[in-house]
């Protein structure tokens, strides 16, 4: 067995780094609001990033012993019903993210080998470039979990080295910028228009007053994730005093990496030029954006257009590279922070004695694999199939969109009945004043419910009920799985007692 509390400082903050910050989203903000997209980020720093993981970092001083995490926090809040709809709902939403991102890892690699996405000319065994993709994800999970199982140790190694590289894009993309900065006379591509250019989305398409709340939604999801390392405050050396100066640090580090990325993106991008030329989406925005800031150092620096051409091929792979590398580190954070929280909060007289059983290096092994299973099937059924099997994926997402929501709802509300509870030990206290965390855990509910309003209102316009249904369906289906187990439970704790 490993030692109990063995994770540094710096090792918590690398993971927090990989699971949270995603360079990708700052070309995407700049591609849907140009410099406009600041301001969002900032809000949603200011009204859920910030103050959500300021109540996280007191949850998870005050239960640092406790192996449940998310799960803890919920139940000793909460009490064990809520905790385990709101937990069933939360596992659910983390799944789903995995099977609907995992894809993204082969357009990174593809990026890497050839300097563009050719994932859709993938082919073995016969197999089109979907189900080849589909069969790659499924061998990805189980190499991932195969290796995660062997200890906490290989998670938060190779989870570290996806945060060192995402460390590392973001400060080669802003020293890059700024060398550009300077050659180009201090002189922005995209002029700043004040303080239209801060408020106004420049695209033309993107200009309504639900289309902006949207991109707040988006914005509060790019910070999402901080809250699955609740379950390594008990592995920690001296999380009392550690955990929450990691996620307090780490919080302040990624607010303030994603608004001045997204700034120094007009360094070197005219978006009107970059952006409205062909083939560019909202998946390869990164991959255009960094290889136009490699062209346009090298047409600065003089070189021929050959030289320009070879240099920007390598800023897109550079990019593409590390994100693939980042992208890696945090699948091992995802793969064992969620199912370890479920797992080993809930009590164990719910499950078979094999399921929440610890293997050698400490690891809930178990249910780990049989997450990976799970996980499998679902990429098996979205890849491999006809037309059913990818509106069977749809539905998935759409089921899981209001759901990703909820956890937060759960878990920001909990906040005041965990302040509430004398009998919880809280030896790391921010919000002191009642009237004060009130308000925050309003404010910061509000927000939330925002952008579940925001997703029904544009189900509604478009006239899309069917989607509208769907989107209604995801969390009232996953609360009814949660509140199954939950009446499971009791049947098993009633049939022990007697």
């Amino acid at each position: 067995m490993t030692d109990k509390k063995q994770l540094t400082l710096m090792s918590v903050m690398l993971m927090i780094f990989t699971s949270t910050f995603s360079f990708d989203n700052t070309s995407i903000a700049y591609y849907t609001m140009g410099d406009a997209g600041i301001i969002w980020y900032i809000l949603a720093a200011l009204f859920f990033f910030v103050p959500s993981t300021l109540m996280f970092s007191e949850f998870g001083v005050a239960m640092r012993d406790e192996p449940g995490g998310v799960f803890s926090w919920l139940e000793k809040s909460l009490g064990l019903k809520w905790a385990f709809i709101g937990g069933f709902i939360w596992i659910a939403s983390w799944i789903i993210l995995t099977v609907s991102t995992v894809s993204k890892i082969w357009i990174m690699l593809s990026t890497t080998i050839s300097g563009a996405d050719k994932t859709g000319q993938w082919h073995i065994f016969g197999l089109n470039s979907t189900e080849t993709i589909g069969l790659i994800s499924i061998l990805f999970i189980i190499v991932v979990t195969a290796i995660s199982v062997r200890g906490l140790d290989k998670v938060s190694s190779l989870a570290a080295i996806g945060g060192i590289a995402a460390v590392v894009l973001a400060l080669f993309f802003i020293t890059a910028s700024l060398f550009f900065l300077v050659l180009n006379g201090f002189k922005l591509a995209e002029p700043i228009n004040f303080p239209k250019s801060f408020i106004e989305s420049p695209r033309p398409s993107y200009q309504s007053t639900s289309q902006m709340i949207s991109f707040l939604i988006y914005a509060v999801y790019a910070y999402a994730g901080i809250e699955a390392l609740g379950g390594i405050s008990d592995k920690m050396k001296n999380s009392k005093r550690n955990f929450p100066i990691a996620l307090g640090i780490s919080a302040l580090l990624i607010a303030s990496a994603y608004a001045i990325i997204i700034f120094l993106w007009s360094t070197s991008a005219n978006w009107h030029e970059v952006f409205q030329k062909g083939g560019v989406n909202l998946g390869n925005t990164t991959y255009v954006l960094m290889s136009n800031l490699g062209y346009s150092i090298g047409n600065a620096l003089g070189l021929s257009a050959n030289q320009a051409e070879a240099l920007s091929f390598f800023f897109a792979r550079f990019g593409s590279f590390t994100m693939l590398l980042s992208y890696l580190g945090s699948f091992f954070v995802i793969v064992y922070m969620p199912i370890k929280s479920f797992i080993l909060g809930t009590p164990k007289k719910l499950w078979p004695k094999s399921l929440p059983a610890l293997n050698r290096f400490g690891m809930p092994s178990n249910a780990m694999w049989w997450q990976a299973v799970i996980v499998c099937i679902l990429i098996a059924l979205t890849s491999f199939g006809n037309n059913s099997a990818k509106a069977f994926y749809e539905i998935l997402t759409l089921m899981d969109n209001v759901s990703s929501t909820l956890p937060y709802l759960f878990l920001v509300s909990a906040f005041i009945f965990f302040k509430r509870n004398q009998k919880i030990v809280k030896p790391y206290v921010i919000f002191k004043v009642k009237w004060k965390y009130m308000t925050i855990v309003i404010a910061v509910n509000l927000v939330l419910l925002l952008g579940v309003g925001s997703t029904m209102v544009d189900a509604i316009t478009t006239k899309n009920y069917l989607n509208l249904f769907l989107e209604l369906i995801g969390p009232v289906l996953f609360g009814v799985i949660g509140y199954w187990l939950y009446v499971l439970y009791e049947r098993r704790t009633k049939k022990f007692e007697k």
